[in-house]
């Protein structure tokens, strides 16, 4: 049969069919998570169908504590064997990350792939990174994973297969050559550096041209790659292909994007899409991502974007608020901005804060109120001046004209007249021309 032949059943088939297991932790250190079994759980179900494949079943046990040989006892495991074996379940999800060890030992009692809550986050980040960064930083952080599970994990580790878990450099046969990775994860590190200083020349170039920056962060498919293209189509050079990819379900960006965008007041900023966060992101990624995360750190101002819709947005926004303090980001100037109003069935909408702004970047919604938000947030520590330069100090127009964009000049009988907005250290400089205020 021809592959355009298949029907949309016969592609269920053929998608990897997954047993999702969790754990709930009933004695008192559960309540550090922040986070209930049953939020995880379906999160680690969307996390499921964002790697390709079905969920067909999901079982929870609640224990005071971890089962240091298989995770939730050898009674439990085989419990679980006889129901993946029910449900045919091609492989078991755990909703935490499993020793090398616990993964060998519940593999050989359930005889199916077996496969933790990091493992398959760092496969969708495999299967969704573009750039030749990206793609570095995933691979890193999968060889920083299974480098220490060589020894301890069983059947997943000495196989060459396809599927969820496998990808990258799981094809290499890992547990062979330990040499081999380390050899391998040195050199990811040399080129990442190498990307790291072509993008170092590139930020300088940008803060030589005083162009701000706006960076979008917050949980995964919360809405900001959609409002990111929104927002560009502010400026004149605004075309359909500088839109990213947009799509309902995890992680459906990965690379970080810059774009210009324009403010009321006709200047240039420039926009960041990141990497979305999800509780219980894998520490060797967030590691891996940290030098892509940077551009977080240099922005002039964050827009912390919030899914109205989900009853979970609280804890999503501690999650990423925690990572933003693991950047050192967190004491940035912030627009906390609830999207997807649209879906709450409001008669009234809540009420715009000068921090805290309440959109539908897919209907426009109040994006006009963001907009000005944007701007009265860059344009605060700035100084918008009409300045008269005597011709003999032509020099002065010239340094400004280069490190400003200069809103209107001309030359007048008295010298050069203009408008321009002045950061604080040149408004000093050049306040005995200030013709007006």
């Amino acid at each position: 049969m021809s592959d355009l032949n298949i029907s949309n059943e016969e592609l269920m088939n053929l998608r990897e069919k997954a047993l999702c297991v969790g754990l709930n932790l009933t004695s008192s250190s559960r309540d550090t998570e922040r986070i209930s079994i049953e939020e995880s759980m379906d999160e680690l179900k969307e996390l499921v169908r964002a790697a390709g494949a079905q969920v067909v079943g999901e079982i929870v046990q609640n224990r005071s504590s971890v089962d240091t040989a298989t995770y939730l006892g050898s009674g439990k495991i085989d419990e679980i064997k006889n129901y993946a074996e029910g449900l045919d379940a091609t492989m078991v999800v755990f909703n935490d990350e499993l020793s090398g060890a616990q993964i060998k030992n519940i593999e050989n009692i359930v005889g199916k792939k077996i496969i933790d809550r990091t493992t398959l986050i760092l496969d969708i980040f495999a299967q969704r990174a573009r750039s030749k960064e990206g793609k570095l930083q995933v691979e890193l952080a999968q060889l920083k994973y299974r480098l220490p599970r060589l020894y301890g994990m069983g059947g997943q580790m000495s196989k060459t297969g396809a599927g969820i878990g496998t990808r990258g450099p799981g094809e290499q046969k890992l547990e062979k050559d330990k040499r081999h990775i380390l050899n391998r994860a040195n050199n990811i590190r040399r080129e990442l550096k190498e990307v790291a200083k072509n993008r170092e020349v590139q930020r300088a170039q940008r803060q030589k041209n005083q162009i701000p920056i706006v960076a979008l962060v917050g949980y995964t498919n919360s809405g900001k790659s959609t409002l990111l293209n929104e927002l560009i189509k502010t400026h004149p050079d605004y075309e359909n292909e500088k839109e990213v990819f947009v799509k309902d379900m995890l992680f459906a960006t990965l690379d970080v994007t810059l774009r210009k965008a324009l403010l009321p007041n006709k200047k240039e900023f420039l926009l960041v899409d990141t990497v979305g966060f999800v509780s219980k992101l894998p520490h060797d990624l967030i590691e891996a991502f940290k030098a892509t995360l940077e551009e977080v750190q240099y922005a002039d101002l964050i827009i912390h974007v919030i899914d109205a819709t989900n009853e979970s947005s609280d804890i999503q926004k501690f999650t990423t608020e925690s990572v933003l303090k693991d950047l050192k980001a967190d004491e940035k100037k912030t627009i906390t901005v609830y999207n997807k109003i649209d879906q709450l069935n409001l008669d009234v909408y809540p009420k715009n804060q000068d921090d805290v702004v309440y959109i539908s970047a897919k209907k426009g919604i109040n994006m006009d109120k963001l907009v000005n938000q944007i701007q009265n947030f860059l344009m605060e520590d700035s100084y918008e001046v009409n300045l008269l330069i005597p011709f003999d100090k032509g020099y002065i127009f010239s340094n400004i004209k280069d490190k400003y964009p200069i809103d209107t000049f001309e030359y007048t009988d008295q010298g050069i007249d203009l408008v321009v907005s002045l950061d604080e250290v040149d408004y000093n400089i050049y306040k005995e021309y200030v013709k007006e205020i």
